[in-house]
């Protein structure tokens, strides 16, 4: 039977999003792998607005609506900086991303993302550092992503399956540590700042795979996280937009659980 085409595409763009976008060859460690999105990149290097908005699921002292993706061209050329080439503004930069970074215990708000093909999938997510995430992604989605401090589960409550990542080895990891100091912790590669936002752009490189990136984009003038976007080796980006965000909001432990008994592996 064929799968509904959100469910498709929201596996898709989760393997973008975890498992191919930093390490390429990260393999689930109890299942098969997800299947990745074909379709080419659009050659969109302008603004792309939000479908539909909806009634927040997260609840806060101010409610937005869903913000616009900034999608990176993806005919972009990012230099290949390495730590001594920055001057001491985008140090400064930098800098000013890992404590804010540092600083985050908790932060929960709704999200939009914007996959390889232009397709918007909204939902809501909640982070508790360290390690500790979920994703709900909005109806008729079935999918959720949850980590619980050193595994990262990709579940599928429809077909009652999920796929396990080490979670040392997805993007997710610059995000969910306690701490971090970008330009010693990880292999920067440009770090840019205008009127809205500052950018860091993080790389890794697989010598079977290729390079993939992660450029994580914080308002310039409020310092808060805004949106990251994913480039998996093949060049496809995956972006996620942050809003609603709360960082005062205390969660139940019990919501980063993964239950590895209840779900089947799928079908090979």
């Amino acid at each position: 039977m064929t799968r509904p085409p959100v469910t498709r595409y929201a596996r898709a763009t989760l393997a973008l999003l975890i498992a191919a976008a930093v390490t390429g060859a990260a393999m689930p460690s109890q299942a098969q792998t997800v299947p990745v999105p074909k379709p080419a990149p659009k050659g969109r290097d302008v603004q792309l607005s939000a479908s539909e908005p909806r009634a927040p699921m997260t609840t806060g002292a101010t409610q937005t609506a869903p913000p616009n993706p900034v999608i990176p061209d993806p005919r972009r050329n990012v230099p290949a900086n390495i730590f001594g080439t920055f001057d001491a503004d985008q140090k400064a930069q930098a800098a000013r991303v890992s404590s804010y970074l540092s600083s985050l215990q908790t932060l929960v708000g709704n999200f939009v993302q914007v996959g390889p093909d232009g397709t918007k999938i909204k939902g809501d997510f909640y982070i508790q550092k360290p390690g500790k995430v979920r994703f709900e992604y909005e109806a008729p989605s079935p999918i959720a992503i949850i980590a619980d401090g050193s595994s990262l589960a990709v579940r599928d409550s429809k077909l009652a399956t999920q796929d396990i990542y080490p979670l040392s080895q997805t993007p997710l990891r610059f995000l969910l540590s306690d701490r971090i100091d970008l330009l010693k912790d990880t292999n920067v590669v440009s770090v840019t700042a205008d009127d809205l936002y500052i950018s860091v752009t993080i790389e890794e490189k697989q010598a079977l795979i290729g390079t993939s990136r992660l450029m994580l984009m914080i308002g310039a003038k409020d310092g808060q996280l805004k949106q990251w976007t994913v480039t998996d080796p093949q060049g496809y980006d995956t972006t996620v937009a942050v809003y609603n965000v709360d960082t005062s909001r205390k969660l139940d432990p019990g919501m980063f659980k993964i239950d590895f008994t209840n779900y089947s592996t799928p079908p090979g």
